[in-house]
This record gives C-alpha cells, sequence and structure tokens, in this order.
C-alpha cells in the first residue's frame, strides 16, 4: 500500500513538473512576442513561433501520463480532482501558448511602429495576460484557491484594456485610413492577449475545483 501511495506521489510530482515546463515556455512565448511586437523584431517572433512545437509535445505528455495514472492508481476524491485538473490545464496552457505564437506571427505585417499610438497600450495589456499566466501556475503549484480567485477578479482589468484598445484603433483606422491593415493586426493582437487573460481564468477555475471540490461560483453561491 505504502509502494503504491508513494508511486502516486511520484507520478502527481512528474505530472506538476510538466505543467510548470509547460507554464514557464507559455510565459516565455508571452514575453517574447510582446516585445517583438513593439521592437519589430522578426527574428525573435519566428522563435516564438518555432519553440511553440515544444509546447505541443509536453501537452502530448501530460495527456498520456494522466491517462495513465486515471488507468493504473484509479484515484479517489482529492487525487481524482488533482489528476482531472492538469489533464485541463495542460490544454489550456497549450492554448495559452497558440494565442502567443499567434501574436508573434502577426510581427511582419505592421507598419509605421513609431507613429502608432495604439502599440504603446498594448505592452502593459499583454503584461498583465502574463502576470496572471505565472500567478495561476504558481497557485497550482501551491494548491491555493485563494491565490486562484484573485487572478480571476484581475480577468476585468485586461477586459477593460481591451476595450480602450478597440476603441483607440478604431479611431485611429478612421482618421488615417492608410493604416487599416496595420491596424486591424493590432485588434487582432488584442484579441489575442483578451484571449491569454480568459484562459488564465479558467486554469484558475480548475486550481480552485481541484484545492476545494467547488468553482468559485458555487463557493459564492
Amino acid at each position: 500500500m505504502d509502494h503504491t501511495v508513494k508511486a502516486f506521489d511520484e507520478d502527481i510530482t512528474q505530472l506538476r513538473g510538466l505543467i510548470a515546463e509547460m507554464g514557464g515556455l507559455a510565459e516565455l512565448a508571452i514575453s517574447e512576442a510582446l516585445t517583438a511586437l513593439v521592437t519589430g523584431d522578426e527574428e525573435l517572433a519566428r522563435q516564438v513561433v518555432e519553440r511553440d512545437k515544444k509546447l505541443d509535445e509536453l501537452e502530448a505528455q501530460v495527456d498520456a501520463m494522466a491517462v495513465r495514472v486515471l488507468a493504473l492508481r484509479a484515484p479517489m476524491a482529492d487525487d481524482l480532482r488533482e489528476i482531472v485538473a492538469a489533464l485541463k490545464i495542460g490544454g489550456i496552457v497549450e492554448r495559452i501558448g497558440d494565442y502567443a505564437k499567434n501574436i508573434a506571427k502577426r510581427i511582419g505585417r505592421i507598419e509605421g511602429r513609431s507613429t502608432f499610438e495604439p502599440l504603446t497600450l498594448l505592452p502593459a495589456m499583454g503584461e498583465i495576460a502574463a502576470e496572471m499566466v505565472h500567478d495561476v501556475l504558481t497557485a497550482f503549484a501551491a494548491r491555493d484557491p485563494i491565490m486562484a480567485r484573485e487572478v480571476i477578479e484581475r480577468d476585468d482589468k485586461v477586459d477593460a484594456f481591451y476595450d480602450s484598445i478597440f476603441r483607440n484603433v478604431v479611431s485611429h483606422m478612421v482618421e488615417n485610413p492608410k493604416t487599416i491593415s496595420s491596424a486591424a493586426q493590432l485588434l487582432f493582437v488584442a484579441r489575442n492577449i483578451e484571449r491569454i487573460g480568459d484562459h488564465a481564468t479558467n486554469v484558475a477555475e480548475m486550481v480552485h475545483y481541484s484545492a476545494t471540490g467547488t468553482y468559485p461560483g458555487d463557493a459564492e453561491a
């Protein structure tokens, strides 16, 4: 029995390690995609796109390991929630990486970078979203439902930024019709950052469920 428990604990530790590695790569991808956006560094953007394959590989490892643990260990209650959460979080973090990759793919299509005022708002929005990703993965590692709830509350800031940027970019397009193509790329980037915030919120909900057995909305009801 002790051997089985020890083996299960080792499996959980390994799963958490894979999720942490995925989180680190996703955070790096967001950071570098935003740096490339501001500087116009297409080589850095290319590296972000290329590195996304590693995230896909890690997600496949998380999936395979979670399924194996479910089949071999037949976990109950808290342990079952932990495995299910890891399985879902792996998929969400992989999608966060995809959004960073999508941002990187737009870098070469934005012209007039130095005079494009809406561009100055995007890094601040991206920073909040990136911090949400970092903090929610810290919450997962610590099984901390309070930290998870704090991440969820921060999503409103990202949404407010998106609304502000949307209005700003649209008015810029109207006043400067020649910038419509580049402005459309910026709207796409802003939308991807907003989705990163949404996905960090989804992870936070899973962390809360894994730690407490309830979703944040259930706890308030």
